[in-house]
């Protein structure tokens, strides 16, 4: 007969002890996580013909040669991300740009293993010419949107302009905390950054009438701003017109917090790389009440984090060190993920 191994019983003993313990410790009222992410895809096209927009190059006789099996690869490596970044347990919302159509949203969401997630669309085409778009997806079971809206950019030098809406989804998390998520993309720097930084500030101004709408509406609301801004979290469109500061204490509750402004410690470079210089034009900005630790929603450590994988990069052998590994490299495809890196955050939330 074999001798019992009394010490490690004990063991087995105290560890389904202090699991059944911190089972109901979290049933009792234990802060859940709750990841928000965003993500520019870099041109998550289909490869049909749109009349109404310049998509031609991503389509099979275009210069890119965009085909369906390319389309395909791209939303599963896009799928692949989400999971990585959710840690296995997918975001409750997500924001993306650079997609063409609610057509390859719903290939993503339907047609990866994210269809077990119950992961729903907000999506409105905008005027861009390019046909790229924002979206918002969410977890229905994370998640309740009560309206949503496009706001339209427009330009005083130039009436003729188009690019992509701001997009407002209003709606509950977690049956609890009401949340205003404003989604971007400014305008790019093509042309140059002193001959466009006027449309940047443009759109920072009609980000900053919104917000100013909803907290002279409403006691402190729960704000949260995503997007591509195509400036860093210092320049004149974050810091000066939309008026996004440093998180530092005392938190004003309705004032704006840019969270890309905390270094991150295990990746201080940025979320994309033009030639040796990286820039952190993907950022999240969030109004002051998400930042007291004392409320029952509040985020973990006022701090955001760009989403680093290995898998994401590769050797930057041209100007050293490591850059995103891209799609495409002007018009040759590479087969990569994007020429951007997700960044996300953790709302925690006391059921």
């Amino acid at each position: 007969m074999k001798k019992v191994n009394v010490g490690f019983v004990v063991f087995v003993w105290l560890l389904i002890t202090n699991v059944v313990v911190m089972a109901q410790s979290g049933a009792a009222g234990d802060e859940v996580r709750y990841r928000i992410m965003f993500y520019n895809v870099e041109n998550l096209f289909d490869p049909l013909v749109d009349s109404l927009n310049r998509d031609e190059e991503f389509t099979p006789g275009g210069e890119r040669r965009w085909t369906n099996k390319r389309m395909y690869d791209k939303i599963n490596k896009i799928y692949k991300v989400i999971m990585a970044v959710g840690e296995y347990d997918p975001p409750a919302i997500i924001g993306l740009s650079e997609i063409e159509n609610l057509r390859v949203l719903q290939k993503l969401i339907y047609e990866t293993p994210l269809k077990n997630y119950g992961y729903r669309i907000v999506h409105h085409e905008s005027p861009d010419r390019r046909g790229i778009d924002v979206a918002l997806l969410y977890r229905a079971d994370l998640f309740r949107p009560f309206s949503d809206s496009a706001i339209a950019l427009t330009f005083a030098d130039d009436t003729s302009y188009r690019t992509r809406d701001i997009l407002y989804v209003k709606g509950l998390a977690m049956g609890r905390e009401m949340l205003h998520i404003f989604v971007n993309h400014w305008p790019s720097r093509y042309g140059g950054y002193m001959n466009t930084v006027s449309r940047r500030n443009d759109a920072a101004t009609l980000l900053r009438r919104q917000v100013d709408s909803l907290t002279a509406a409403l006691a402190s609301p729960a704000i949260i701003i995503m997007g591509d801004f195509n400036d860093d979290p210092t320049d004149e469109s974050m810091t000066k017109v939309l008026q996004a500061k440093k998180p530092q204490q005392p938190f004003d509750p309705a004032a704006l917090y840019n969270l890309m402004l905390v270094p991150d410690p295990e990746w201080p470079y940025g979320s994309l790389k033009y030639r040796e210089s990286w820039n952190h034009f993907d950022q999240l900005v969030v109004s002051g009440i998400l930042l007291a630790d004392s409320l029952p929603t509040h985020i973990k450590q006022q701090r955001a984090h760009v989403f680093h994988a290995d898998f994401l990069l590769e050797p930057d052998a041209t100007y050293l060190g490591y850059k995103p590994y891209r799609t495409y490299l002007g018009f040759r495809y590479r087969g990569g993920f994007s020429d951007h890196l997700p960044v996300y955050f953790d709302l925690l939330i006391r059921p």
